[in-house]
């Protein structure tokens, strides 16, 4: 069973998604950074680049946005009802039109400089990119998503049923206007006729306000805004497994209430208003999670341990065998230790929302056969995310390449910011180092003139090394010099820091 728990303060709102007593996914928003995702936009036309087959649109936010030409397609009828080439990963059922390939697009037959044109944010921005739009809108509800400019019906994979996914496509061509597409959400499973009937008509009075406001002003607008993280992740997240939302907030929940009131008139969960002494994310050990998530090494209940780097681009994540031995053969251990360790992988990509291109190196398997049982699994744990991911399978050198998609910054980057000593690199020179800088920059001085003494400012532990390992070194610089050379220590001083003054 799931439990969605919340923690609102006026700065901050954090979500977790609890399923089993695991925390599975962490969703985070401050007030002053709330995020744009979904939000649809009258933007403007920057930048038309050919060589890209890609354009910027002028959305109103610090950059612009990104635009590829497979994310074109409203803007003439030729491209009317061309579908979308990676859709939700909750959906299937689509088809795209048979001569879709033949059809080749140019930005340039598109789109012009200085055009305003309708667009949805699909990515958050992320590190020094700006957000991805696309103008294939798509406008959520509780049980269905309305597809203006799509032409079909999806239904959500993870509605395995066949009787029940053959009556929610009948009531959902039942309920699409012309010319437009939906997708059924897995939430609509089980739901009766009438309420999904309900949704629809909401979505279809927002579509119809979208139009109205779109016309009647200049881009960039902002022409409707998806709710805050805490209506939409109850939203997306709220399912027939999650048997209670607890929040710590009592206006957040009357929001949610409302919410409820909305969709679930008569909910099967518990909604609940945290009052315990302790904060709530301290009482269902969830901070313990988010600092656990934060580490780059995360142990393995075996002994055995992964390692998960961060990079520019792509995410490495090692696995090692750490305190583990075995029982039996090397083999074993070794297959063990990766069998546990796909499932944690798994969970913690999906925790720490790492997107893009993932690289990982499983312990070398000397059998072909116990590779595959280790990718079968990895694949298998995959399923619980929601995120698409793709996977290939594991190499002769146990490394496996995947992808997974990425919407939004990961939590580490949500919750850190780069060092400004190692700009990102994650190391810094050593004492010996800067000692040995320093050393040489005295030596440059012995060619000038003015002054009688040199002062050295340091840090603590690069003066330690200055005034007994090198102080041999010291005295010779004096001599050489000509000056008396006094060093100081401050703890104030990074490691990195030092300042030679000439008195």
């Amino acid at each position: 069973m799931n439990e969605i728990i919340i923690n609102s303060t006026p700065q901050e709102t954090r979500i977790a998604l609890v399923e089993n007593g695991d925390v599975v996914e962490l969703h985070f928003e401050r007030k002053k950074e709330r995020g744009v995702l979904g939000n649809i936009y009258k933007g403007k036309v920057a930048r038309v680049l050919p060589g890209m087959e890609s354009a910027f649109i002028g959305i109103g936010l610090e950059k612009a946005a990104f635009l590829h030409v497979s994310d074109v397609y409203h803007l003439t009828d030729e491209y009317r009802e061309l579908f979308l080439d990676e859709w939700d990963e909750d959906v299937d059922n689509f088809e795209a039109p048979a001569d879709k390939a033949s059809k080749k697009r140019y930005i340039g037959d598109l789109l012009t400089e200085g055009q305003e044109i309708l667009v949805q944010v699909s990515r958050e921005p992320i590190g020094s990119k700006g957000s991805s739009v696309t103008s294939l809108v798509s406008i959520p509800g509780r049980y269905l998503v309305l597809m203006p400019f799509a032409d079909h019906i999806g239904i959500s994979r993870r509605i395995e049923d066949e009787a029940e996914r053959n009556r929610l496509k009948k009531i959902g061509e039942t309920l699409r206007p012309e010319k437009m597409g939906m997708i059924v959400r897995t939430a609509a499973e089980g739901v009766a006729a009438p309420d999904i009937e309900a949704d629809a008509h909401y979505l279809f009075k927002v579509w119809d306000t979208i139009l109205k406001a779109k016309n009647k002003v200049s881009a960039p607008f902002l022409i409707h805004e998806e709710p805050d993280i805490c209506v939409r992740v109850v939203r997306d997240l709220f399912s027939g497994d999650t048997h209670s939302v607890i929040v710590d907030d009592k206006d957040t929940h009357e929001k949610i209430s409302r919410f409820f009131d909305l969709y679930l008139p008569n909910p099967s969960c518990n909604l609940e208003l945290y009052q315990g002494d302790q904060p709530i994310f301290d009482h269902y050990d969830i901070e313990m999670e988010i600092k656990r998530a934060s580490g780059k090494k995360v142990w393995l209940k075996s002994g055995g341990y992964i390692v998960i780097e961060q990079t520019e681009a792509l995410v490495a994540v090692d696995v090692n065998t750490g305190r583990y031995v075995g029982k039996r053969n090397l083999e074993e251990t070794i297959l063990r230790t990766n069998l546990e360790a796909s499932r944690e992988i798994a969970y913690q990509l999906r925790l720490r929302n790492v997107g893009g291109i993932i690289i990982i190196d499983f312990i070398d398997m000397e059998k072909a056969e116990n590779r595959e049982k280790v990718f079968r699994a990895l694949k298998e744990h995959l399923k619980k995310d929601k995120a698409r991911t793709n996977v290939l399978k594991i190499s002769e050198f146990g490394l496996v390449e995947m992808t997974r998609k990425r919407t939004r910054e990961s939590l580490w980057k949500t919750i850190s910011e780069e060092c400004p000593y190692c700009e990102g690199t994650g190391r810094i020179k050593s004492r010996y180092a800067i000692c040995y800088d320093i050393l040489r920059e005295i030596k440059r001085l012995k060619n000038q003139k003015n002054g009688h003494k040199i002062l050295i400012h340091v840090n603590p532990e690069v003066a330690d090394i200055l005034l007994n390992e090198e102080a041999q070194m010291v005295d010779s610089l004096q001599e050489e010099t000509g000056r008396e050379i006094t060093i100081r220590s401050g703890k104030e001083l990074h490691m990195e820091q030092y300042e030679i003054v000439t008195l």
